[in-house]
């Protein structure tokens, strides 16, 4: 059996008895209380995905919080986004994440030294949404909005790690089969050419770094699915770009015992699926640069590793090489399983994806620190009932 070299808890799920650990799971939560997280834009709602994780959630009598934190672009789709959600059971927020009273908020910190207004995207989302779910809980599950696989098992398996005291668990992640729902294509395009191939030819050049092992350990890194608790939600910074993830776990890296970190598998996982993109500014181009610029800044403040123009020409050779190597196995593994698989355009990839590694490095020598949101124990030092300010605005807007 594969533990991924035991840096991390993996659990494995041996076909358990969802139903016994749901019984379970609601008796533990009179004692802790859990919230659901989900980042989205508007227009999730209008797409199938987000109805069935509305209907599934519905199921959840181990969830007592659900917080929707939504980028809305009128007040027209604020309501439509409120009435979608209020056929939940559990109590309901949805925080408009760029409304005028949110906004107004993060103007008064603005003026007092904390600007958190230049930052966008779904890292700013997670970043308000954990404030306030960190009132209303203290097991936190933050998922997508666009998962297609969805049901109850998947919250369930996210928070059960943290609720159930015994096991010690401060961050658990989410891990999968990434397999097209009705195409059997062998998805995951990210992780597979990019990630995998790209943290095997960093520990070629770099060794055995601890923090390389440890993401290593993670069976799908890229996954935006975890829970962690209240605790660790209040002293990690959030990436505001689409190295969220991986610059996630950096902070779970520098904050957590590793004993207390651990992965649970989802089973068979889908989701919408990005582009590859026409430049670095779109698709997955985009996200891989992202991700190698996080990795890059945090190698350098967990190792003291430095990063030169030569080791980037390095890189590019040896990812490539890693990478060609890995279409082997991907090839192998999608012929035994009946899963369709295009090699040659697989390559297609990898050598677009080098390319990127190139234009990552260039934008890395020119900002090495890279885009972070600060943790909420700095927000609250600035403005102390910063939480209790968000509450109170979501309230407001919802009745407008």
């Amino acid at each position: 059996m594969d533990y991924k070299q035991e840096l991390i808890t993996t659990i494995h799920d041996f076909g358990c008895d969802i139903n016994e650990l749901e019984l379970k799971l609601i008796d533990l939560t009179k004692e802790t209380k859990t919230v659901v997280l989900i980042p989205a834009l508007y227009e999730e709602i209008k797409r199938p995905a987000l109805h069935i994780i509305r209907q599934e959630l519905g199921k959840c009598q181990f969830v007592q919080t659900v917080i929707i934190c939504v980028y809305a672009k009128t007040i027209e789709e604020y309501r439509e986004t409120v009435q979608f959600f209020q056929s939940l059971p559990q109590k309901t927020y949805i925080l408009w994440e760029n409304g005028q009273r949110i906004t107004n908020i993060l103007e008064c910190l603005r003026a007092k030294d904390l600007d958190l207004m230049r930052y966008k995207g779904k890292g700013k989302a997670v970043w308000l949404g954990l404030g306030l779910a960190t009132l209303a809980g203290e097991a936190i599950a933050l998922h997508d909005a666009d998962i297609i696989t969805y049901d109850k098992s998947y919250p369930l398996k996210l928070l059960f790690p943290l609720v159930e005291k015994e096991f010690g668990i401060a961050f658990n992640k989410a891990y999968y089969a990434r397999i097209g729902e009705n195409s059997r294509n062998l998805n995951g395009r990210a992780v597979r050419l990019f990630v995998t191939p790209l943290l095997s030819a960093l520990t070629d050049m770099f060794g055995y770094q601890n923090y390389l092992r440890y993401l290593n350990a993670f069976r799908y890194p890229l996954s935006g699915e975890f829970a962690l608790n209240s605790d660790l939600a209040l002293n990690i910074r959030i990436p505001a770009n689409w190295g969220l993830e991986i610059g996630l776990l950096a902070e779970v890296y520098r904050n957590v015992a590793e004993k207390r970190i651990s992965q649970i598998d989802l089973g068979i996982f889908d989701h919408k699926h990005q582009k590859i993109g026409k430049s670095t500014n779109e698709g997955l181009q985009k996200m891989c640069l992202d991700i190698l610029r996080s990795l890059f800044r945090t190698l350098t403040e967990t190792e003291q590793v430095i990063i030169t123009r030569d080791h980037i020409h390095a890189l590019r050779i040896k990812y490539r090489r890693e990478a060609q190597d890995y279409t082997r196995q991907y090839s192998l593994d999608a012929r035994f399983n009946g899963l369709s698989y295009d090699r040659h355009q697989e390559e297609v990839i990898i050598e677009i994806f080098q390319q990127v590694i190139g234009e990552s490095g260039e934008y890395f020598f020119a900002d090495p620190s890279g885009a972070l949101i600060p943790d909420w124990t700095r927000a609250l030092a600035v403005m102390p009932d910063l939480r209790e300010q968000l509450q109170k605005a979501v309230n407001e807007d919802s009745q407008i």
